[in-house]
């Protein structure tokens, strides 16, 4: 292999320590550790935490509230305890496990205390080249050079930079970063260039995570301004050269206090992990046992599909609760792979998982063509009135004096949208219900034009119409279908938030989940594709007729895209709407409470959350996530599961091969998994995996933010979006527990043909739970390599389970 080659690979390799960190204007919830899962989870957070500094475990403190709370099983501790070789007081050993993470913590400062400040002022350096560079439109007056790429514009400008030495290091770079490498690796054996690379590119890990999605993604900007991982670690590498930093790879281990601070920080984690999973198993394995007895339902009145996010579950609770109504869940993209571009979009955006390449552009176009002109009027006088403060603002010949005399209107409107945001998102609304809503005028290009937007071709043919269609009702195990089916996604409101993205669908990209609705609404009523479905099985009724609408997970409200439901159902929907704002309330009431604010007001108080520009914490998101349950609804309807599962409809009758199950472990499974992975690592160490308080930070070039005014872009999520208070999670760091209603042989032929499934569960990223409705409705929870062990035995099954019928699983019977 030659040298240019070598370096490319140790590149590659040391890059995947590195978590892919996504523009936080479309946010994607991932683990920031992905790149460790091919390792057991322990030994992944201390390789982790020897890179980043960050700690893998939640604090002793925490643990300490979950004991006190009743959120670990004693007996559940004591047997982790005893697995590990520890026998004695959950206090003492808390106790320990405090004074190993100190011990560790003091290392670190000590070591810390000891560092080149040298490598602190590259950072600082270079942390200014990259937000200048990487600008997504938020600077007014661009850096030059930009479309040469970024290590050529670094060539042709660093000699200009004051900040770095003048000793000609970095103005006579080669031509090609991979020679600037070579150059800088030259002394050091090829056996420590992937130590060498893996520190540099996880010295900045949230700029480095930037760089590699976007070189990855190969978007729009980075077609204009492209950047690649050896580029940027060929100008580290030049700029740690001229300050005269040592980068040879650091060795160090934990100390014996350490380590055993981690082992019992592992039991605990462990023990609260099953004391949740057990009684979430328990209870569904004893509704599993009542679907034997409970008898046919008729046709509802309405069925909702829901995106599978944990904050669905509270609103289909209490839409069920309003009347004959049925809810689904189903990953919030709804099965259509695409890429998507509003009426009045400057840019198309994916709107399906990251895990998912579009496979189709669908394009918002105008249908009424006087509501078209009305509504381009108001957006062109809002454009140009934005445009003229901002010149005015930003032009150094005008900005003084339009702060003179705007000021005292501009001290009016921020006391206005401060002590009264309610009211001033009232007049707004006011004004924006005077232009009418992009659905409202606008159809969507679903039938294929036969001609492309890129390399996508624009809409779908009649066949992927019917393939989709087919693929949701064939997953969520749909057998019967009432007058109304609507299919809802979900988007958050919130104002002046970085971080909104992070609140809307994470299925669809960190985006809004309602156009994909309109879509798998619009292919569900052609006529042609319910002629299909029909031939296929689903029994469609003539007066099924689908409609799309959109769930408000700040405020509850759903709002139904109905302008093309017929006049015969009417009061099918009038009643739907009804019952919806009765739901609303009640949801309303339950999710405010958990924010200090229920009661009678709680629609009114969710409204002000979306509306205050003040507000750090407008909702919850998905903070609580713990569990993810795949099962027909019955299974979790008459469960109150406190906003704390993902919830994916699923039939294991009407999925003799498994199909659709392997479909839901490869897809939703996986995304469930980096959300919650995503959840909990911001929560453990907030500074390193999180992104700090949402009041001391700054967002940069429209790519992210800093803590304060520079430094490393924070790649997760804010304090206000985890923590009660600050010593106090609201969350619970809890890994993903998944309970799936199956044969449990039929999981294990699913998991055999899955290597990076298997490798996640035998490397305990999330635990697996069967519960067996051909076995007695006995749960058996997954080992390793295949094996399976009976969880604890219900009192009126037999004693003796038998193993699941296929030679690749074991079930081992507790003596």
């Amino acid at each position: 292999m030659s040298t240019e080659h070598a370096i490319e690979d140790s590149i590659d390799k040391a890059a995947t320590t590195v978590g892919s960190v996504w523009p936080v204007h479309s946010f994607v919830t991932a683990n920031p550790l992905s790149g460790f899962e091919d390792m057991p989870f322990s030994e992944a957070v201390t390789q982790a935490a020897d890179l980043v500094g960050g700690r893998g475990y939640p604090s002793p403190e925490t643990f300490e509230a979950a004991l006190e709370g009743g959120q670990i099983d004693p007996a559940a501790l004591d047997a982790e305890l005893a697995d590990r070789g520890y026998d004695g007081d959950p206090e003492a050993l808390l106790e320990r496990m405090d004074a190993g993470v100190e011990s560790a913590g003091a290392g670190d400062d000590a070591e810390t205390d000891a560092a080149d400040t040298d490598a602190a002022r590259v950072d600082r350096v270079l942390t200014k080249w990259l937000s200048a560079f990487l600008d997504e439109g938020q600077a007014h007056w661009p850096m030059p050079d930009r479309e040469d790429g970024f290590y050529n514009a670094f060539r042709s400008m660093a000699a200009y930079d004051g900040q770095i030495p003048d000793d000609g290091v970095v103005s006579d770079l080669p031509e090609s970063p991979v020679e600037t490498i070579e150059a800088a690796v030259a002394s050091y054996p090829e056996s420590q260039w992937v130590p060498i690379f893996e520190e540099q590119l996880a010295a900045l890990p949230g700029w480095t995570g930037f760089i590699k999605q976007r070189a990855a993604d190969g978007g729009e900007w980075q077609s204009a301004h492209p950047i690649s991982l050896d580029g940027y670690l060929a100008a580290r590498l030049a700029l740690l050269d001229a300050f005269g930093v040592d980068i040879a790879p650091s060795t160090g281990s934990k100390s014996d206090e350490a380590e055993a601070a981690d082992e019992l920080a592992d039991a605990f984690l462990s023990a609260w992990e099953a004391s949740y999973r057990d009684e979430v198993v328990d209870r569904v394995a004893a509704e599993s046992e009542a679907l034997d007895t409970s008898d046919a339902t008729g046709r509802p009145d309405a069925q909702l599909v829901f995106c599978i996010d944990t904050r669905s579950e509270v609103i289909r609770r209490h839409i069920e609760a309003t009347g004959d109504y049925e809810t689904h869940g189903y990953a919030g993209f709804f099965g259509i792979p695409m890429e998507y571009r509003g009426y009045d979009a400057e840019v198309a955006v994916d709107a399906c998982p990251p895990i998912v390449d579009p496979q189709h552009r669908v394009t918002e176009v105008p249908t009424d063509r006087d509501t078209e002109a009305t509504r381009d009027r108001w957006s062109r006088l809002r454009e140009a009135a934005g445009e003229a403060i901002e010149s005015l603002k930003t032009n150094p010949a005008t900005a003084f004096g339009f702060v003179e005399s705007a000021g005292s209107g501009y001290g009016l409107a921020l006391a206005a949208r401060t002590l009264v945001p309610g009211r001033v998102s009232d007049l707004l609304g006011t004004a924006d219900d005077a232009v009418p809503d992009n659905h409202e005028f606008c159809d969507q290009v679903v039938h294929h034009q036969h001609s492309y937007a890129g390399d996508l071709p624009v809409g779908l043919t009649d066949d992927e119409k019917v393939e989709y269609a087919a693929n949701a009702f064939g997953l969520m195990g749909w057998e019967e279908f009432g007058r109304l089916v609507v299919f809802t996604g979900h988007a958050s409101e919130t104002a002046n938030n970085p971080y909104d993205s992070s609140l809307d669908c994470g299925a669809c990209a960190g985006h809004p989940g309602g156009p994909n609705a309109r879509v798998l609404a619009a292919i569900c009523n052609d006529e042609t594709v319910k002629a299909e479905l029909r031939d296929r099985g689903f029994d469609i009724p003539e007066d099924t007729v689908f409609v799309a609408g959109e769930h408000n997970t700040t405020t509850d409200e759903i709002e139904l895209y109905d302008g093309d439901v017929p006049e015969s159902h009417a009061e099918d929907l009038d009643q739907l709407r009804a019952d919806l704002a009765v739901a609303r309330e009640h949801a309303a009431a339950e999710r405010a409470e958990t924010m200090g604010a229920g009661g009678s007001a709680a629609v009114s108080e969710t409204e002000r959350r979306a509306a205050d520009w003040a507000e750090t914490r407008p909702e919850w998101g998905l903070a609580g996530n713990a569990g993810f349950v795949i099962g027909p609804r019955e299974l979790t309807s008459d469960l109150d599961l406190d906003g704390r599962a993902f919830l994916h409809s699923y039939d294991h009758a009407t999925d003799p091969d498994g199909d659709a199950l392997e479909a839901i472990l490869t897809g939703p499974m996986v995304v469930t998994q980096w959300i919650n992975a995503q959840y909990y690592f911001s929560t453990v160490d907030n500074a390193v995996y999180g992104s700090g308080s949402k009041v001391t930070q700054n967002p940069v070039g429209n790519v992210g933010v800093y803590q304060g005014n520079g430094g490393d872009l924070m790649t997760g999520l804010p304090l206000q979006s985890l923590m009660a208070a600050d010593d106090r999670p609201y969350h619970q760091p809890l890994r993903l527990s998944t309970i799936i209603h199956a044969p449990v042989d039929r999981v294990t032929d699913v998991l055999a043909d899955h290597a990076e499934l298997t490798e996640l569960l035998d490397n305990d990223w999330l635990s697996l739970t069967v519960v067996d409705p051909t076995q007695d409705h006995r749960a058996f929870h997954y080992e390793e390599e295949l094996t399976w062990t009976p969880a604890s035995e219900r009192v009126e099954s037999n004693p003796e389970p038998e193993a699941p019928d296929t030679p690749a699983a074991t079930a081992v019977a507790d003596d």
